[in-house]
C-alpha cells in the first residue's frame, strides 16, 4: 500500500508536479504516424500530461506540436488551415510554423513587426516505430531517443496501435506487469482441460499453475521480471516481462517469437493512451501477427479511441458467457483489462489495498518511479533518459530445467537482450 501523499506524488503529472517534471524528461509517443498521413493533412488534437496541444505535418513533411490555442484570442488551432509550411488560425489568419513562431499576421498592418514578437509553445518531435514522439521537457536537457528495438526496425517488422484508458497511467502499467492475472482474467473455463494439447508454452502451463513465483531485478532502464511456474517434473516455465522508465512495458512472449510492448502515456491525471507495439526482431510480421495487435475493430468510431466495450456499458459483460465459457464474460482482452483498471476509479486509493507475493513487480516499479522523481527534485537527472542503451532489451519466455535460473541461461539471455 501507499500513503495518500505517496499516491498523489506517484500519479499527478501536471506541469510543475514532481512526477510531471520527471515524465517530461523522456521522449514520449503521442500519436500514431498514420494519424498525420501526409504533408498538409488535417491537424490532430493531442492532450499529453494535461497540456492541450495540436500536431500537424507541414508542407515539407515535418511534424509540429504546438499549443492548441492561438495567442490572439485563444481560438483553437485544431480548426486551422495547414498550408504552406504553417498552421493558420481561421479566426484572424495568424499563422505559426513548427517552432511555434508566428510567420504571418494578415490582420495587422503590412509594416508591423508584431508577428516577430509572437511565439507559442512548441515541442520537438521525431518519428520512429510508426509513431510520433515528442519531448516536453527543458530543451537544454533534451536526451537522445530511447534505444527501444522497435524504433530502429524496418516498417515491415513493426506494427503499433493505440487505445484510450479512463484511468491513471500507473494503474495501466501495473496491469501490464502483473502477469499472474492472465491465468484468471483472460482465461476460459476450458483452459485447464485444453492445456495438454495447447500449441504454446503459455497455453500449456499458465492454467496448470496459477500461483507463479516472482523474481524481480533492477536494471539501468527499470526492472526485469521473471514469473516461475511449475511445468514438468524436472522443469519450470518462465514468463519474462519488463518495465522501463517511465511508462514502457514488455509482456511475456514465446521463445524467439514476436514481442509485444506498451507505452502507457498520461493524457492527464485520469486518462492515458495505451500504445501497443508488436514487433519481430528477426523478420517481417505476418498478417496474423498484425491482426492480433490491431485494436481498430473494437474501437468506437467517434474519435474517442475508447473500446466499444467500455465503462458506459459495463464492458458488455455477458453473465451467461461468464457462467459457461469465460472467466469474466467480457468479450476481449483489452476490455477485460479496462474493466479492472478503469473500474478501480480514475486514481485508485492505494491506501486501502493489501498486496501479496505476486505483487513484487508492482511494488518495485512504484518504489523506483517515486525514488527517481524525488531524486530529480534534488537535481539528479534520470539515468535512463540519457542512456538509450538501457532500452535495448526484450521480454521473453522459456522452459528450463529446475536448477537453471532464467537469467543464467545463455540462450534466454541472448533472446531478451538486443545486440
Amino acid at each position: 500500500m501507499l500513503t495518500t501523499e505517496e499516491n498523489e506524488f506517484l500519479c499527478r503529472v501536471g506541469q510543475g508536479t514532481p512526477m510531471g517534471n520527471f515524465v517530461r524528461r523522456f521522449w514520449t509517443p503521442i500519436l500514431l504516424a498514420s494519424e498525420l498521413p501526409e504533408p498538409d493533412c488535417a491537424p490532430m488534437r493531442s492532450r499529453i500530461f494535461g497540456e492541450d496541444l495540436v500536431a500537424f505535418r507541414n508542407s515539407d513533411g515535418v511534424i509540429g506540436l504546438v499549443d492548441q490555442f492561438c495567442p490572439h484570442r485563444r481560438a483553437s488551432l485544431f480548426f486551422g488551415r495547414n498550408e504552406e509550411c504553417g498552421l493558420r488560425c481561421v479566426y484572424h489568419g495568424w499563422k505559426f510554423d513548427v517552432e511555434g513562431q508566428c510567420v504571418d499576421m494578415p490582420s495587422e498592418p503590412a509594416d508591423s513587426n508584431f508577428k516577430d514578437k509572437m511565439q507559442i509553445t512548441a515541442y520537438p518531435t521525431r518519428e520512429a516505430g510508426g509513431m510520433v514522439w515528442a519531448y516536453l521537457g527543458p530543451r537544454v536537457l533534451m536526451p537522445p531517443m530511447p534505444g527501444l528495438e522497435y524504433t530502429e526496425l524496418p516498417e515491415s517488422q513493426v506494427y503499433p496501435t493505440k487505445i484510450r484508458y479512463e484511468s491513471n497511467f500507473v494503474q495501466v502499467i501495473e496491469g501490464e506487469i502483473d502477469t499472474v492475472h492472465v491465468a484468471f482474467l483472460h482465461s476460459r473455463l476450458a483452459d485447464l482441460e485444453n492445456s495438454a494439447t495447447a500449441g504454446t508454452l503459455a497455453g500449456r502451463y499458465t492454467a496448470r499453475d496459477r500461483a507463479a513465483r516472482f523474481h524481480v531485478q533492477d536494471t539501468d532502464g527499470g526492472i526485469l521480471i521473471g514469473a516461475e511456474r511449475n511445468a514438468e517434473e524436472d522443469s519450470y516455465y518462465w514468463r519474462i516481462s519488463r518495465w522501463l522508465f517511465p511508462f514502457f512495458t514488455m509482456i511475456p512472449r514465446e521463445p524467439m517469437g514476436p514481442v509485444s510492448g506498451g507505452a502507457l502515456v498520461p493524457i492527464d491525471d485520469e486518462n492515458c493512451w495505451f500504445f501497443r507495439i508488436k514487433w519481430n526482431p528477426y523478420k517481417a510480421l505476418t498478417p496474423a501477427e498484425r491482426a492480433v495487435n490491431d485494436f481498430s475493430g473494437t474501437i468506437l468510431p467517434d474519435g474517442s479511441w475508447l473500446n466499444q466495450a467500455n465503462k458506459s456499458n459495463d464492458y458488455l459483460i455477458d453473465r451467461e458467457a461468464q457462467r459457461t465459457k469465460s472467466y469474466t464474460g467480457i468479450p476481449d482482452g483489452r476490455a477485460q483489462d479496462a474493466a479492472m483498471t478503469d473500474g478501480m476509479g480514475a486514481i485508485v486509493d492505494r491506501n486501502h489495498e493489501h498486496l501479496g507475493s505476486t505483487d513484487q513487480a508492482i511494488i518495485r516499479m512504484r518504489r523506483r518511479l517515486i525514488q527517481a522523481a524525488r531524486e530529480l527534485e534534488e537535481g539528479v537527472e534520470p539515468y535512463a533518459a540519457s542512456h538509450p542503451e538501457s532500452y535495448k532489451v526484450r521480454s521473453g519466455g522459456a522452459l528450463l530445467p529446475r536448477d537453471v535460473f532464467f537469467t543464467d541461461d545463455p540462450t534466454v539471455w541472448d533472446d531478451i537482450t538486443v545486440k
